[in-house]
């Protein structure tokens, strides 16, 4: 069970401007752990099949309308457009023009192989995705936010292609920059690379969201976010989550620490303990609307943070970029 409930992530995030309510994402613990619930995830490609017609009852009359054959014309969506790569796997969601989700996986040999070099790597459009629904270099440009990495470039030193998949804008998000990418959030990916000094295998999924915040005119809660570019075509999230399984052994099912988080994409103080902003893995499905560890038994999973210490190394973002360059 966390130590914070979304209450807790609401305070504060109310304080850097996006509100969250404990009780439109929260499931009391005991009621979930209890009540075995049954979930349908589909992900769609193009060139899905059509479904097949659904079959009468005996002596019932043909329906007189036939709406599956809108197929006939193509399949309408959502598209998830999965982009498998050599240092992180995708789902991008072309409503946003943000990822679902980004998943990776760092090990204790990954992270020490050192063959490639930031100064190699560019930004640049995933032309895998139709132009209609890109992400677009210049919709960064003068935004005043960062593109900011989902998966880090600094887990991807193994190999210069490795590092480029990670610098496409379909591993970006807006985020702010001063005191959150270029801070709290690199303390936190750092943290999750500490995590290989304990576990020989970390996998982390990490993504953005939208929550609401309520109308301090109205009381009501409302969902709203910029749309950044000209015109306006890629989306700022309100918060990021990440969610990590550190796992005991290879693939060692039955020994994984598992830990969630919200951060709001807002300046954060450096001195925040990262507790604050850990949550119950429930928390950031119904917020995201994904699953994670759904083949995990809940009896095969610990607390992350009551296997470690989830705290932060606060290090200056120069001397991080140039401990970074040399390496």
């Amino acid at each position: 069970m966390s130590k914070v409930t979304l209450a807790v992530i609401a305070a504060a995030s109310a304080a850097a401007g996006a509100g969250v309510t404990a009780a439109l994402f929260s499931t009391p613990s005991s009621k979930r752990d209890q009540t075995p619930t049954t979930t349908t995830t589909t992900t769609t490609t193009t060139g899905a099949p059509a479904p097949s017609p659904i079959p009468m009852p005996t002596g019932a009359l043909p329906h007189p309308v036939d709406p599956n054959g809108i197929f006939k014309y193509g399949f309408p969506g959502p598209v998830a457009d999965l982009r498998p790569a050599a240092s992180l796997t995708s789902s991008f969601d072309r409503r946003t023009r943000n990822p679902h989700w980004v998943a990776e996986h760092i090990t204790p040999h990954s992270l020490s192989l050192h063959n490639a070099d930031r100064k190699h790597s560019v930004f640049a459009e995933d032309t895998s995705i139709p132009s209609p629904f890109r992400g677009m270099l210049k919709d960064y440009f003068r935004s005043g936010y960062d593109r900011g990495h989902q998966v880090p470039a600094a887990d991807a030193k193994w190999s210069q292609q490795a590092m480029d998949d990670t610098f496409l804008l379909s591993n970006m998000c807006p985020q702010v920059g001063e005191g959150f990418n270029r801070d709290y959030w690199a303390h936190f990916e750092d943290f999750c690379r500490r995590l290989t000094t304990r576990y020989p295998s970390v996998r982390i999924v990490t993504g953005p969201l939208y929550l609401p915040r309520r109308d301090p005119v109205d009381g009501k809660w409302r969902v709203s976010y910029e749309v950044i570019g000209s015109p306006p075509n890629i989306a700022v999230p309100t918060h990021f989550y990440k969610v990590i399984f550190a796992e005991d052994g290879a693939g060692a099912v039955n020994k994984v620490a598992v830990g969630a988080f919200v951060l709001p994409n807002a300046h954060i103080d450096n001195s925040r303990p990262l507790q604050d902003f850990e949550v119950d893995v429930a928390v950031v499905e119904r917020a995201s609307g994904l699953e994670f560890g759904k083949s995990l038994p809940l009896e095969s999973r610990r607390r992350l943070c009551q296997d470690v210490q989830c705290s932060l190394i606060v290090k200056e973002y120069k001397e991080r970029q140039k401990s970074f360059a040399k390496k």
